[in-house]
């Protein structure tokens, strides 16, 4: 899971240097990050559900086993096509993989406390692989080549295939039979899939557009027809009473507010790093660090004594009141901020995120029982992407349109682009207010542990 996360951030610095050395576009070029968006958001929740049909560990190391392939596969690429073509790869075997890994967590462990403890690793290696990969990315790309980025995943995936298959249990899953629901299978991934292209696309057509209109509504047809089927089959690929739970379906809804708000942190941070102040690709990331530093302090050393203490709901929300405490510190960078006073006090207020996850993942999977784990795990995967593409199709959109407004009225570029990242800023604020109050509102107060 850290690879699968590292692999997300890695490749953003060595974009420049992709496109030099093999040719692509300025459009093109960001199909190095959307194909693997879209296959590996699309892909969630069936790969979630097959886990628990055919066996989660079997999903997780064919997973790990196609996505290392993947890896190979890109670092070799000569031509656009070819890493189009294996970043798609990597995110069906990131999907695989990722789509289980809550689910073994939970049927692991099952006492509170040592599910929390686990939890809080499981989140941190996210927040680990996303600072490393900003930081190996400038490293690798600067003192090797840009293969490397790629390659860099072949140890680690062998390494987590062999360890997998010696520690964890083999499961045989529930069977085919309870829920090969294939024609559910194609209506969601088909609509997932065609939604997060028309997210990604709606930046160039414009969100307004005939293309973005008709896709959109396509979409959506898809995903209704998807519901109405789970409503009415025998054998449903994602059984609805899933979703009846209040804290499964707040818990996700949540999810998704927050990962939208938080591209705005992550991505956003990192070019005005390098835009405004001129930061290389490898200092960005080391800036950066602190964030990485506290988010893994506060999951791995914090949040779970705080959860048993107090329970899930007290520590997402003040994890999301300090999240927003960050973004609207970021509210009001200057065009010339200084790292100590106008940012780092943003990457310390970043440990909410490390209170939040924890919490929140164990919402997210509170309400399903053992046979729909890899689905419950598959699902809250999918808000997560989901919530990342309109993170980054809406943010970025607003952030460039202001920015060019501000060029057009005769300001600095300097001056233009802070304006615009500003802009996306107040919005992923408005968007963790709205996650706290469906937090607040929808998700039940958890049992205090003592």
């Amino acid at each position: 899971m850290l690879t699968i996360t590292l692999d997300g951030s890695i490749v953003t610095v060595a974009m420049p240097t992709i496109q030099r050395d093999l040719g692509f576009t300025p459009a093109g070029l960001s199909w190095v990050v959307n194909a693997y968006l879209i296959a590996f958001g699309s892909l969630l929740l069936l790969a979630g559900r097959l886990g628990d049909l055919l066996g989660r560990t079997r999903m997780f190391l064919a997973g790990t086993a196609v996505f290392t392939l993947a890896s190979l596969l890109a670092g070799a690429a000569t031509t656009p096509a070819l890493l189009i073509a294996a970043r798609f790869l990597q995110g069906v075997g990131s999907a695989m993989a990722a789509a289980v890994g809550l689910g073994i967590l939970i049927t692991l462990f099952g006492e509170p406390r040592e599910r929390a403890r686990a939890l809080a690793v499981f989140s941190f290696t996210g927040a680990a692989g996303a600072s490393i990969g900003q930081v190996l990315g400038g490293i690798l790309t600067d003192a090797l080549s840009r293969h490397w980025i790629f390659f860099i995943n072949l140890p680690i995936g062998a390494v987590a295939f062999l360890v997998a298959r010696r520690v964890l249990p083999v499961d045989r899953g529930v069977g085919l039979a309870a829920g090969a629901d294939v024609a559910g299978a194609a209506l969601v991934t088909a609509g997932l899939m065609l939604g997060i292209y028309t997210v990604v696309k709606a930046e160039e057509y414009g969100w307004v557009s005939t293309p973005t209109l008709g896709l959109g509504a396509v979409s959506l047809a898809l995903l209704g027809a998807f519901v109405v089927r789970q409503a009415t089959a025998r054998t449903p690929l994602m059984p609805l009473r899933v979703l009846r739970s209040r804290s499964v379906a707040g818990a996700n809804l949540v999810q998704a507010l927050m990962v939208a708000a938080l591209f705005s942190f992550q991505v956003v941070v990192a070019l005005h790093l390098q835009n405004v102040l001129g930061y290389g690709a490898a200092e960005t990331g080391l800036a950066m660090l602190p964030a990485a530093v506290m988010i893994g302090g506060t999951s791995l050393g914090v949040s779970a004594r705080l959860i048993s203490r107090f329970g899930e709901r007290a520590v997402l929300l003040t994890g999301i009141v300090l999240l927003i405490g960050a973004l609207g510190f970021l509210t009001r960078v200057p065009a010339d901020a200084r790292y100590v006073t106008d940012l780092l006090p943003v990457m310390l207020l970043a440990a909410g995120f490390g209170l939040a996850t924890p919490a929140l993942t164990a919402l997210g999977m509170s309400g399903a029982g053992e046979d729909d784990a890899g689905l419950a795990s598959g699902l809250f995967n999918t808000t997560q992407q989901i919530g990342m593409a309109v993170g980054v199709a809406v943010l970025t959109t607003l952030a460039a349109a202001r920015t060019d407004r501000m060029l057009g009225e005769g300001h600095g570029r300097a001056e233009a682009l802070t304006a615009g990242y500003r802009l996306a800023f107040t919005v992923g604020t408005g968007l963790l207010v709205t996650a706290f109050g469906v937090a607040l509102l929808v998700l039940r107060p958890a049992r205090t542990h003592s």
